[in-house]
């Protein structure tokens, strides 16, 4: 049982648990009212009887996090997601609640720690500037996101009751919209560019709606181009891994789980690693089928590939990609970035970025296939059919709008009898009035002036009602 015990200016709610080790201990809690104390007393009283209490702990966010980290986010987590989740955590969560208690975070901690974050400045690093002054709401989304797995495991592993970070009101990210090339344009920056992996990049992400990562990790064992593919328009890629950058600790603590490859550094102090890995995503392993003329920019391509392979002999480090600098060794996404920047000023283009051509290309194909939707996201890789109805809205409505024109030709301009011609029967008129018939100004004067004559003789009055009554009824 608990008690209340009054103190000089607080109630102490006094009860005891057996912690983790079966040892009996003594716990005491502040409240500031009589009537918050007893509330109090009778939750604890209440979890005692039905066995849902949860014995105190000091453990603290910091400690806790890196529990969660070790005991879950090994097992779920790849290597990107890895270095992205260590990197919030580091660098948002545990300097600003790191020392506080778990227990201690309750739904009105939460809000006043997204209103710290709303206020912190954005945290750069080595390889990547921030590119805000202060914390994103899309970043504090991540981090609610990520604190809400974590506390979930909490009450999983019985440190706490309740999760404090579901129902939470995340402040409004706005979603602005990417602005991309259309067809004519890419076919000017095409026109322009001088760079052949670039050539060859721009036009996997464009016919193929591939991304930057999968392009980069692209091996020519999984390009079928041979002369009978192409004949028979089954030339295509296979999409199964991409290149990323990851930490040597990330790459370390997963034990190499969805690494296929890790490659040589140039430095040997470097703290990251290049690296061809499995997709983030089932739906990313994909086959794309290829465009002839693609098929025959990339054959050219790999032939002369080959040609500078031959001609720098052991220099030449032969990873089998197909997007690879000029010595063999893998092409950053840096690389790419700084020569596409280069050909849109060059080209006199809107400012977009590289991955812009990956929207692009599901723009395009939208409106070719009139708005198929399975067979856009089979191209894509897209997770969900969803995700492209929520980006690409308006194409779709755009096809909307052809359905009504097709229906129109369809069935209505070759009615029988024409329906055009039918018109909304129109709202019935009200009855006019009939109108007086206009006297003229003259009979209202004539009639005057009889009136003043037959007050003026009763004699005229016996002659006008002699002759009314020779007048036949019915007239």
């Amino acid at each position: 049982m608990a008690s209340i015990i009054k103190r000089k200016k607080n109630y102490s709610i006094v009860y005891t648990y057996y912690n983790e080790k079966g040892e009996k201990k003594q716990k005491w809690e502040t409240r500031s009212s009589y009537q918050d104390a007893l509330k109090r007393k009778a939750e604890i009283e209440n979890q005692k009887h039905t066995g849902a209490f949860v014995p105190p702990s000091d453990q603290s966010i910091a400690n806790f996090m890196l529990d969660f980290v070790s005991l879950y986010g090994e097992k779920r987590w790849g290597v990107s997601m890895y270095d992205s989740q260590t990197a919030l955590i580091g660098n948002y969560i545990n300097p600003i609640i790191g020392d506080m208690k778990v227990q201690e975070i309750t739904p009105r901690v939460v809000d006043k720690y997204i209103q710290t974050l709303q206020k912190t400045p954005a945290v750069s690093t080595r390889t990547r500037h921030a590119k805000t002054e202060l914390v994103t709401n899309a970043t504090i989304e991540k981090i609610i996101k990520l604190l809400r797995c974590a506390f979930k495991q909490a009450v999983r592993w019985e440190l706490i009751v309740k999760n404090p970070f579901d129902n939470v009101l995340l402040p409004k990210t706005e979603h602005k919209k990417r602005d991309i090339w259309t067809a004519e344009m890419i076919r000017t920056a095409l026109d322009h560019c001088k760079d052949s992996k670039l050539y060859v990049a721009m036009n996997l992400a464009f016919a193929c709606s591939m991304r930057m990562g999968e392009i980069l990790g692209l091996t020519w064992n999984n390009v079928h181009i041979e002369d009978e593919d192409i004949a028979a328009d089954n030339a295509y890629v296979y999409i199964d891994k991409e290149l990323a950058r990851a930490s040597k600790r990330a790459i370390e603590m997963l034990g190499k789980k969805d690494v296929y490859h890790i490659f040589a550094p140039l430095l040997p102090n470097t703290s990251t690693r290049l690296i061809l890995k499995k997709p983030k995503t089932d739906s990313s392993i994909r086959k794309v089928w290829l465009p002839k003329t693609v098929a025959y920019i990339l054959r050219e391509w790999k032939s002369s590939q080959e040609e500078l392979r031959e001609m720098l002999g052991d220099d030449y480090q032969d990873y089998n990609l197909v997007v690879a600098l000029t010595n063999g060794r893998p092409c950053e996404e840096r690389v790419i970035t700084k020569e596409f920047d280069k050909l849109r000023q060059t080209a006199g283009l809107p400012k977009v970025v590289f991955h812009s051509l990956r929207h692009s290309s599901t723009t395009y194909k939208l409106k070719l296939n009139h708005g198929d939707l399975k067979a856009t996201q089979g191209d894509t890789g897209h997770a969900q059919v969803d995700m492209i109805t929520q980006v690409y809205a308006h194409i779709l409505d755009e096809d909307r709008k052809v359905n009504a024109q097709k229906f129109e030709d369809a069935f209505y301009a070759c009615a029988n009898p024409d329906l055009r011609s039918v018109r909304p029967p129109e709202q019935p008129k009200e009855p006019e009035k009939p109108r007086e018939p206009e006297r003229p100004a003259s009979a209202s004067l004539d009639l005057l002036g009889l009136l003043e004559q037959l007050q003026k003789s009763p004699e005229l009055v016996n002659t006008l009602t002699a002759l009314l009554s020779v007048v036949p009824s019915g007239k």
